[in-house]
């Protein structure tokens, strides 16, 4: 479960990202946080999770508040999300393989366990066929699905995606939300950032609206 409580972020030179900003997410949901560029979107999913800190107010991930947390203590914490940026921060000089397998490494998985898992990712997003290639050689609906498994390769309770199709053709747009889907409905909490209206149309899920940084009801 995500709660917030009352955040509020503000930046060095003093812009206000969020402002009073208190909602809980369940276990399970699949939630659409909406609003236009700069609305307090990318912010709120850094704060939720762990990646920047709330200037007043609290985060707290099934019960544990993220404030109370050491520094070293904050890598733990990350291993129950698995992020999707925008910006997707994919390593052009190694292989597809081995863009999904580095959080595995980094969490001292052994060979067979990480070959085994990052198989299965690259399955799920229909890029087995891939996994030698660089991915300069994608598509950028491939290289987003890229993304899509290096985030669940670790086997994430909670998926935070920010403007996941902000580059895409309808088409690619399309497969990329089914991926988004097909995770929730094994369990996994998924929370899509987006200013898309046509992204969210027909789903049924839940929709929280930011406007300049505070919940619009």
């Amino acid at each position: 479960m995500i709660e917030t409580e009352q955040i509020s972020k503000r930046y060095p030179g003093g812009h206000q990202a969020l402002k009073n900003v208190s909602l809980s997410i369940q276990e399970g949901e699949m939630v659409f946080l909406t609003g236009h560029s700069g609305a307090g979107k990318s912010t709120l999913m850094k704060l939720i999770g762990g990646i920047e800190r709330a200037t007043s107010g609290s985060v707290a991930i099934n019960g544990t508040k993220i404030s109370n947390l050491t520094r070293s203590a904050l890598p733990y914490l990350r291993r129950n999300f698995g992020f999707v940026f925008q910006d997707n921060k994919l390593l052009l000089d190694r292989s597809v393989f081995h863009n999904v397998a580095l959080p595995l490494l980094i969490s001292g998985f052994s060979k067979s366990e990480i070959t085994t898992r990052v198989r299965a990712a690259l399955d799920k997003v229909g890029l087995l066929e891939k996994e030698g290639l660089s991915p300069v050689t994608l598509s950028g609906g491939e290289q987003q699905r890229l993304c899509i498994a290096r985030a669940v390769v670790n086997k994430p309770a909670i998926l935070l995606a920010d403007e996941p199709t902000g580059n895409l053709d309808p088409g690619y747009a399309a497969d990329i939300v089914s991926m988004f889907r097909a995770f929730n409905r094994v369990g996994v909490t998924v929370v899509i950032a987006t200013h898309d209206p046509a992204m969210i149309q027909g789903l049924g899920a839940r929709i929280i609206s930011l406007k300049q940084g505070e919940l619009q009801e």
